[in-house]
């Protein structure tokens, strides 16, 4: 059985993110408090579940969704240069999952289509920690990870 293995994944979700070179951070938690200035990635497990058309009488597949957050504050400037910054960052990481849907080999893939659920994707908005406003893109990255656990009767 492949087990999870969440400091696997992580690793390199995180190393896709380090190695586009545009992040002043990348931080593997969901932050709580205001993470600082510049172009933020965060990164964390928001939902884990069984695919069963996936999934036999003798193992269980697994679904497991990261959540990435990209971060600028929002009154960055030029203000018009805010969303060129963060739909950058999002086109960057998007471009990084795509083209490495197995994460080194340590998933099945990453379902980029919404075969078992929301597809990747990424919504943009706003959030706010403390005092300051950020404008965020919060990444969905679907993970499959094939018979992660033993099914015994």
């Amino acid at each position: 059985m492949a087990d999870l293995d969440l400091v696997a994944y992580r690793a390199v979700a995180m190393s896709h993110a380090q190695g586009l070179g545009m992040f002043e951070q990348v931080l593997g938690h969901e932050p709580v408090s205001a993470p600082g200035s510049g172009l933020i990635y965060a990164l964390w497990v928001s939902d884990i579940a069984p695919i069963p058309a996936r999934s036999n009488l003798n193992s269980v597949s697994v679904r497991l969704e990261l959540t990435g957050l990209v971060l600028t504050p929002a009154d960055g400037q030029p203000e018009d240069d805010v969303d060129v910054a963060v739909t950058g960052a999002v086109n960057g990481l998007m471009r990084e999952y795509c083209g490495d849907f197995t994460l080194g080999g340590t998933v099945a893939n990453i379902d980029l289509l919404g075969a078992h659920g929301p597809s990747l994707r990424a919504k943009l908005g706003y959030a706010r920690f403390d005092s300051t406003t950020y404008r965020a893109a919060t990444l969905t990255i679907p993970l499959i990870i094939n018979a992660a656990w033993n099914e015994v009767p």
